[in-house]
């Protein structure tokens, strides 16, 4: 019989690569004496093995049946080598070959995907179609991939791992993802024979593990051009490469990337099994039931502590994962500091986890954040589950509709679990009812939140409460509310005597600012005219025209579901001096400069032909229309910003961007009369974006005032265009007079706009 052929016949009785009977078969029928070589002789491998060796290694060759490969290396003088093979016939032959000629070579049988072998003890390990056999495409990547595992635990830091191989697209689709973070790989073609002219060509691909966990491409030392001529395996393998190069490059150029497990297994952020003071990167957490979520690690910074715990999980729900306090990564160390871990893992829930119970959260995170605690040496400490409550109760979906303009918006009843004692000295002590209006684009924003009390009661409230105090980014200060326990919460109504967000307490308090022209308006019998921009569940506008009957005030809205919202479901009612336009805020009010200076022209033209030919405003809520007591278009006294932004890349949840252009704010400034008083409610997590805001309203307005809320990220901001202005000194007399003229059932419920004044201050 031919070699060939007898070369064939005893291939064909292994069947199955990874079965260690068969080889045992194998071996016994062939013997060792002739050894079997796969893919490449020695005369092919001395030089480009030999070129990635170290000096002196501690070499591990796993798999190594009968190749005498180990035996050329050590006559080369590279006598620390220990071989490997879970055949006991193939070790025994071996063992026997060499064990005078060769004595310091030892040979042990062994499992090459689960070694007996210390961690980090070799300086490399050369596989000669090892990893190839293990990967039979039937049985999948498992056993390959537990054996690159041990492969990269026996490797000292500085080792390479040097793999000879087919490179075959299955392998290559594990051996490279395998060895992506903290690895350096390079891809080499093994000559062939000058006589030879196999159909397979040998490569030997060589990994070295490195501290950095920086992740480098791919490099390669043969001829592109002529490989990819070799057919379907050259072609595969350079497309192998590219792939993965492409896959390097993304995850290099992308700061913000989320990790996966398996990511940080293979390094991807360093040993995590060590505490880096200051590390902090985002995953995605994947467990059973489809479970996925995003979450944050952070390891303490320098000289944090005294530490409670080695590792801590900290889950944030839905409603407030957009909190600056947990979004912003300034506010999660703030969360770190207070969680006492050393390392702390923030899970950050999305709407696919509402409808689950805590119990089934923490049973599924479980497993899987136990991947990320630090050490190995903490005596099986427990990981403490804490919690950012939404301080909700109990929520009540009242409507839920979707907008072209909007995206879409809930109207829903809530109720918080913790109580605030504002205003328990004017209302019963129980739970307060409040109803909201949510726009889902914005992270779940609360733009509006409104107290409801008993219909047919003028004044009576049902109950009260609101949420602990939080670093939040919405435009609202959570409160809590329920539905009376009885059923009969179709009874109760918005009350708008009452601000349930501190911003709008804190636009109010601004207008103190002005009090002087205020009152003298007021004695003079003359209107003053406002422009809101930003409807919402029109709580101010409504708030405005209940306390300051003098004010005529026309509210501006994009988006007509918003209105209709407005009107069915927060009881917002327009008359002859609170009227509501659908119009863009920024043509609305350049239309009303136009006007204005038009009527300005018209009075005159008038006054020398009898006539005047500009055309007038339309009554359709496109033009501003502000005939109030035969006064005519004029200018206007106070105009209001209170508008979200649909574009989060602009770093500002309130307002738009176009709303802080320069251009716009001259137009502001050019619409207000000598006195009047521009707001803006502004909401960012970058003290580079409010600076810029700020700044760039400094060189239209010659006064700038600003109110920071403290318990959320509002900032209102007060622009003055008259060059003369209100000095701090006069700040007491100018709340006195606010005071005068605010016109609520309840002073208590005055007091906290009074008390807003006081924190009011002037930017210089």
């Amino acid at each position: 019989m031919a070699k060939e052929e007898q070369l064939a016949e005893l291939l064909e009785t292994l069947g199955d690569f990874t079965s260690k009977e068969n080889w045992d078969k194998f071996f016994t029928i062939r013997g060792t004496e002739d050894a079997f070589e796969w893919y490449a002789g020695w005369s092919e491998l001395r030089d480009p093995l030999l070129s990635h060796l170290p000096p002196k290694p501690q070499i591990l060759v796993p798999g190594c049946g009968s190749s005498r490969l180990s035996e050329h290396l050590y006559d080369a003088g590279f006598t620390s080598i220990t071989n490997i093979d879970f055949s006991k016939v193939a070790i025994s032959d071996c063992l026997r070959r060499n064990v005078r000629l060769r004595p310091l070579m030892r040979w042990r049988v062994m499992d090459m995907t689960a070694m007996q072998l210390e961690d980090e003890a070799f300086d490399a390990v050369v596989d000669k179609g090892g990893l190839d056999a293990l990967m039979e495409p039937e049985l999948g990547p498992k056993l390959g991939d537990q054996y690159l595992s041990e492969v990269r635990r026996v490797l000292k830091s500085g080792g390479k791992f040097i793999c000879l191989t087919l490179a075959e697209s299955h392998v290559l689709a594990l051996l490279f993802p395998k060895f992506r973070f903290g690895w350096k790989i390079s891809v080499h073609a093994i000559p062939h024979k000058p006589s030879s002219k196999p159909s397979l060509q040998a490569f030997m691909v060589v990994a070295v593990k490195e501290m950095s966990s920086e992740l480098q491409e791919i490099t390669s030392s043969f001829n592109k051009s002529s490989l990819a001529c070799r057919g379907s395996q050259g072609r595969g393998l350079l497309e192998a490469v590219e792939n993965e190069n492409q896959i390097r490059r993304e995850y290099s150029s992308a700061s913000d990337i989320q990790h996966s497990l398996e990511d940080l297994k293979l390094g991807a952020r360093g040993d995590l099994t060590k505490l880096r003071p200051g590390r902090c990167f985002q995953l995605t957490l994947c467990g059973g039931s489809h479970f996925s979520c995003r979450a944050v690690v952070l390891d303490a910074k320098e000289n944090s502590g005294p530490f409670v715990y080695h590792c801590g999980v900290f889950i944030v729900p839905k409603t407030r994962a957009h909190e600056w306090l947990f979004s912003s990564e300034e506010g999660q160390w703030m969360v770190v500091e207070s969680s006492k871990a050393a390392r702390l893992v923030m899970v950050l829930l999305d709407a696919s986890h509402v409808s689950a119970s805590m119990d089934d959260i923490q049973k599924e995170l479980s497993p899987l954040v136990k991947q990320l605690a630090p050490g190995k040496d903490d005596n099986g400490a427990q990981i403490p589950f804490m919690m950012a409550s939404d301080g909700i109760k109990q929520r009540d979906i009242v409507h839920q509709v979707t907008s072209s303009i909007t995206g879409p918006i809930i109207v829903e009843d809530v109720i918080y679990e913790t109580d605030n004692g504002d205003i328990s000295r004017i209302l019963p002590s129980r739970d307060l009812t409040f109803r909201r209006l949510v726009f889902q684009r914005s992270e779940g924003l609360v733009q509006s939140e409104a107290l409801l009390s008993e219909e047919g009661s003028k004044y009576k409230i049902v109950g009260q409460g609101e949420k602990k105090k939080t670093n939040s980014s919405s435009k609202s200060k959570k409160r809590g509310i329920q539905r009376q326990s009885d059923g009969t919460s179709h009874q109760l109504k918005v009350y708008h005597g009452y601000l349930a967000s501190s911003y709008h307490t804190g636009i109010i308090s601004g207008l103190m600012l002005i009090s002087s022209y205020l009152e003298s308006m007021v004695s003079t019998q003359k209107s003053v005219k406002t422009v809101v921009i930003g409807l919402g569940a029109g709580l101010l506008p409504m708030f405005l025209h209940k306390c300051m009957p003098f004010m005529h005030i026309e509210a501006v809205e994009l988006d007509p579901i918003v209105i209709k919202l407005a009107e069915e479901y927060f009881s917002f009612i327009e008359d002859d001096h609170l009227q509501v336009h659908i119009a863009d805020g920024i043509q609305y009010l350049t239309k009303a400069v136009h006007f204005a200076a038009e009527d300005e022209k018209c009075a005159v033209r008038g006054n020398e032909d009898g006539h005047c030919n500009s055309d007038p405003p339309s009554s359709n809520g496109s033009h501003l229309a502000f005939h109030v007591e035969g006064q005519g278009i004029s200018k206007v006294d106070i105009v209001i910003i209170d508008v979200d932004s649909a574009d989060s890349s602009s770093g500002m949840t309130c307002p738009a961007a176009d709303f802080v252009d320069e251009s716009f704010l001259r137009t502001v400034k050019d619409a207000l009369t000598e006195k009047g008083l521009f707001i803006i409610n502004l909401v960012s997590r970058s003290q580079d974006i409010k600076d810029t805001v700020i700044s760039r309203m400094q060189m239209v307005f010659s006064h700038l005032f600003c109110l920071q809320l403290e318990e959320d990220v509002n900032e209102v901001i007060f622009a003055l265009p008259s060059a003369s202005c209100i000095k701090e000194d006069g700040f007491t007399k100018a709340t006195l007079q606010l005071e005068k003229l605010l016109k609520l059932e309840h002073p208590e419920i005055s007091q906290s706009i009074i008390d807003a004044t006081k924190k009011i201050r002037h930017l210089k």
